[in-house]
């Protein structure tokens, strides 16, 4: 008997253990440094969101930077609400395969950093999606090591969402914050306990670190959910965000003051300042994304070159805290290479990425001990333009997976009082 018992503990722990690993390697955010311009997007023009209504859309695209190829494969994974993996058969949610070959990939052409660049569309010939919900599509190398990961949503439209953008009525932060409110119209979509049954995700600029979860319906009207709190859907506004261009990677253009040729293209940026005590003023962006795109040739995919782009922000040093420049050029991560080293010399901070030819937009943030401070040195406005999306979660009593029922978006440009 004592005999069963350890083994019993013994299998237990292994168990556990194996959870533990895999919940640690599940999702990689952080590609190595050889993957390069990772894009999820849906095939519609002008979304950068990696949102799609089931029977729609997705393409993902990446780079690896070195002349000869290598095999890799994608896995799709269905998620809960809460991004962990649905306890249910990948027959469940896929009709054909979960894991396949990218078989899509071409040789750069005419550049001076080699890559070979893939792509592939999902759904494709091998793997369909069923239901809705939330996925990490995985990308691992031909020794099935993960490379990286990237979330999606897809969903099923059963309910409709109205959004609103506010200024707070909080005195506060009057000045500095937007306030969402919204009504979810259920229609004819039956949902027997609102409270427990529908579950909220809130993003701003589709930028995960700044999601709000979590919360119930304010009122009931019928058949009408209502969300119209002061204080638990607010979002700092922030800023605008700074941006380059670099389409022509042999002219400076705007915030670009050189450009050098040595063994790769080397662009200099103008010294960046923080904003945060200067006041708002409005110029267009495209909410932190990123757009490849190249003068030189007629696939930017494959004749867009690589070019060091160098940073630099004339700051204060903050020996307490990390500045690190931030975008969704990275998925919205803070990896090491984006971290700025100040400069005693010239006291800014700076640092250099690599990226490929295009126009990017980013910011400079502040990371401490356990904090990241998105606004501490480009500033939070009311008046900043947003794009918002309030996502619509179904968790019905007894199923074993949540469903994506409905979206809402909305646009600060019409900001309410």
């Amino acid at each position: 008997m004592k005999n069963h018992l350890i083994i019993f503990y013994l299998i237990v722990t292994l168990i556990l253990l194996n959870l533990n690993v895999y919940a640690q390697t599940f999702e990689k955010n952080n590609a190595p440094a050889a993957i390069k311009s990772i894009e999820l997007r849906p095939l519609s023009a002008n979304n950068y969101a990696p949102i799609i209504k089931l029977g729609e859309s997705l393409v993902l695209s990446f780079d690896q930077l070195e002349a000869i190829g290598k095999n890799y494969t994608y896995t799709i994974i269905h998620c809960n609400y809460n991004w962990e993996p649905s306890r249910i058969a990948t027959t469940e949610y896929i009709d054909g395969f979960a894991t396949d070959n990218i078989r899509d990939y071409s040789s750069s052409f005419n550049t001076y950093q080699a890559y070979n660049h893939y792509q592939m569309n999902l759904p494709n010939e091998k793997t369909k999606l069923k239901i809705s919900g939330n996925y990490i599509i995985q990308v691992k190398n031909d020794l099935d090591e993960l490379v990286f990961t990237r979330r999606f949503m897809v969903y099923d439209p059963q309910v409709t969402v109205g959004v609103s953008v506010h200024k707070s009525q909080l005195i506060a932060n009057f000045n500095t914050h937007q306030n969402l409110e919204f009504t979810v119209n259920a229609h004819a979509f039956r949902i027997n306990n609102p409270g427990e049954e529908i579950k909220i995700s809130l993003y701003q600029n589709n930028d995960w670190n700044t999601a709000i979860n979590n919360l119930k319906p304010q009122f009931y009207s019928g058949n009408q959910l209502i969300y119209r709190y002061a204080d638990k859907t607010l979002f700092e506004g922030g800023n605008e965000f700074l941006n380059f261009d670099t389409k022509n990677i042999r002219t400076a253009t705007d915030h670009v003051f050189k450009i050098a040729l040595k063994d790769l293209y080397h662009t200099y940026l103008y010294t960046d300042e923080g904003q945060n005590h200067k006041p708002y003023t409005y110029y267009p962006d495209i909410d932190g994304n990123f757009v490849i795109r190249s003068l030189s040739g007629e696939t930017a995919i494959t004749e867009a070159d690589y070019t060091w782009i160098y940073f630099s922000l004339q700051l204060d040093f903050k020996p307490e805290n990390q500045i690190y420049v931030y975008g969704n050029f990275n998925n919205w991560q803070l990896q090491e290479d984006q971290k700025m080293a100040y400069n005693q010399t010239s006291g800014v901070y700076e640092t250099k990425l690599l990226l490929k030819q295009g126009f990017y937009n980013y910011k400079y943030v502040e990371s401490g001990l356990n904090t990241l401070n998105l606004n501490a040195i480009s500033g939070s406005f009311y008046q900043t333009e947003n794009n918002y999306t309030v996502l619509v979660y179904f968790s019905e009593f007894g199923s074993r997976y949540d469903k994506l029922i409905g979206i809402g978006l909305a646009n600060s440009r019409n900001l309410q009082n």
